[in-house]
């Protein structure tokens, strides 16, 4: 029986997620997400997903909240994972909707059976939701929005399920200034994956990077007003294009954080 590309990338995924030990047996590892990696096996990256996620509780979200004058607000959150964020997300009183198309019992959406508080689980891809227009506030895609195979699609997607004062929220996706960067990252990473697990990943053609021009060509073919915030992570990440110029490296990726509004509708 043939393998379909979306069968062919999930199986990929999930060996290189096992591999480099996501997940956990311990329900402790799942609440402390993402401002602590209880196994220290990814320490370094949920530390630059605990600031960014602090930096959208302080600097963002309290923006909607307000709007929203008290009700919760109803949220997307794209490419959930685990949920953590959607767990994070009902602590402070809202309703979000996991979506992910990895449903893994350690790293995708089964794995939100160890949150103490309960939301729903949907398996579904970015660019056929399964819900009803004008339905939600924020749409979240949580360092996953590189794994789209069509920016303009997912988004015009999100835009349609979007209230007309919603919007949508693109976090923890690398960010370049040149698209020439971003694709030799890419060949990097597939070269990496070839040599450690025997596949280059790369069953679905995800995009795997924005880069600045491209943020202004779906600003104005989408009719999207950004608004672009960049969180501090530190003097180590901070120096790093200094050295990679010094090591004649190309330049690495940016994480920013990108809301935009619809304009228009």
């Amino acid at each position: 029986m043939s393998t379909t590309p979306r069968h062919q990338f999930l199986s990929d995924y999930r060996v290189i997620r096992h591999a480099e030990g996501r997940g956990s047996d311990d329900p402790a590892y799942y609440l402390a997400l993402p401002f602590e990696d209880l196994t220290g096996r990814n320490s370094a990256q949920w530390a630059m997903r605990g600031k960014s996620y602090r930096y959208f509780e302080r600097q963002i979200l309290p923006e909607f909240e307000r709007q929203a004058a008290g009700r919760p607000l109803n949220i997307l959150d794209l490419g959930s994972g685990n949920g953590w964020m959607s767990y994070r997300l009902t602590l402070r009183g809202h309703q979000p909707i996991a979506v992910d198309i990895f449903s893994d019992a350690r790293d995708g959406l089964r794995a939100a059976r160890h949150y103490p508080r309960k939301f729903p689980l949907l398996e579904a891809e970015y660019d056929h939701l399964p819900f009803p227009a004008n339905r939600f506030d924020l749409a979240i895609y949580n360092s996953s929005f590189h794994y789209s195979t069509n920016y303009q699609r997912s988004l015009s997607e999100v835009r349609r399920c979007l209230r007309a004062d919603g919007a949508v929220i693109i976090m923890d996706s690398p960010v370049y200034a040149r698209r020439e960067h971003g694709l030799k990252m890419v060949a990097e990473r597939h070269e990496q994956f070839q040599q450690q697990y025997g596949f280059r990943s790369d069953a679905m053609p995800s995009l795997e990077f924005l880069d600045e021009p491209m943020i202004v060509e779906l600003a104005r073919d989408l009719q999207i007003e950004w608004r672009v915030s960049r969180p501090w992570y530190g003097w180590a990440w901070h120096l790093r294009p200094v050295k990679a110029r010094l090591a004649r490296r190309r330049p690495p990726s940016r994480f920013w954080i990108l809301a935009g509004k619809f304009v228009n509708r």
